[in-house]
């Protein structure tokens, strides 16, 4: 899916749990003059405040200082696997590309919710733990599992808890 204001509109009123409806939105933009093409930036806004925000100049940089500068892989040749893993660990810290949440929101649209819930796309289960679909049992059964998820993502679970009422997060999750 190609067009925006459709997504969004699934996003924000098709999938979106009631309880968060009106105070979570989704907002991409595309700079069109940029010189690789129609890259741009994608946000999550909780009652207006950007939550969760990313480009493709701040995602570049991380990942090209995990692909150069990683410790752990210190020695390691320069490959097209570690320009894999840099990519992974880029998104776990929060960047993303714009097409990325594109492609995170097709995935997650052709898919069963349970599959969402376990995607190995970090940004496909957050569409999934926002889900109307995804209950009260399910939120908690996905306390045990969060705290291996990115620091991001276990705040946007944490948004959820408090919106369904339920106990809240504790700091170490």
């Amino acid at each position: 899916m190609h067009n925006w204001s459709k997504m969004r509109q699934k996003l924000e009123h098709e999938y979106l749990a009631e309880s968060l409806r009106g105070r979570l939105t989704y907002f991409v933009t595309c700079y069109h003059a940029m010189h690789d093409g129609d890259e741009g930036r994608a946000a999550i806004r909780l009652d207006g405040a950007e939550i969760l925000k990313s480009n493709f100049f701040d995602r570049m940089n991380l990942h090209w200082d995990y692909y150069y500068n990683d410790p752990e892989l210190a020695g390691a040749p320069l490959s097209a696997e570690r320009w894999k893993n840099a990519a992974m660990r880029t998104l776990r810290a929060g960047e993303f590309y714009q097409a990325d949440f594109y492609r995170a929101f097709a995935e997650f649209d052709n898919q069963t919710i349970e599959k969402s819930l376990y995607a190995e796309n970090a940004l496909v289960r957050m569409f999934a733990v926002l889900d109307r679909r995804t209950g009260k049992r399910t939120l908690e059964k996905l306390r045990r599992t969060m705290q291996n998820e990115p620091q991001w993502l276990q705040m946007i679970y944490c948004i959820r808890l408090e919106a369904e009422q339920m106990p809240l997060c504790t700091k170490s999750l």
